[in-house]
Formats: C-alpha cells, structure tokens, sequence
C-alpha cells in the first residue's frame, strides 16, 4: 500500500523527493500519511478533493484483496 501512495504522489507533484509516505499498520486496519512539499498540497488534493478523493478509493480497492480497511490522510 505505502509504494503505491508513493508512487501516484510522485507523479502528481513538482518536488517529488520531497514525498514521504509514514505507514502505521494495526490488526485490522492500515494508516497511510502522506507528506508532500508545501507548495504540491493543492495538486494532491485537487479541485474541491477530487484527486485526493480518487487516491483513497484505488488505495482502498487494493485493500479489499488483503481484507483490511485502510485510511490515507495528507499531512502538511
């Protein structure tokens, strides 16, 4: 899950080496934060969170097969 965050933020930003994904994994359930440069905030998110929205639902359609619940959150 972590190298695919990675990957998708990567090729949305200006400053790709500044993209840090920290992953915090529980018993059921996996915690993605993703960090990017101040000034690539608005292109991972997006108009009105549409890109951000669109993240969380391929991140979560690859966690169905693992049958775990997962939640990506943009730190700044």
């Amino acid at each position: 899950m972590k190298t695919l965050v990675e990957t998708i933020a990567k090729a949305l930003v200006d400053h790709p080496e500044e993209v840090s994904v920290n992953e915090i994994e529980g018993e059921r359930s996996i915690m993605l934060e993703l960090k990017v440069a101040s000034s690539d905030m608005g292109q991972v998110i997006g108009k009105q969170g549409r890109i951000a929205k669109s993240i969380r639902t391929v991140v979560k359609a690859a966690a169905t097969r693992e049958d775990k619940r997962v939640v990506v959150e943009i730190l700044q």
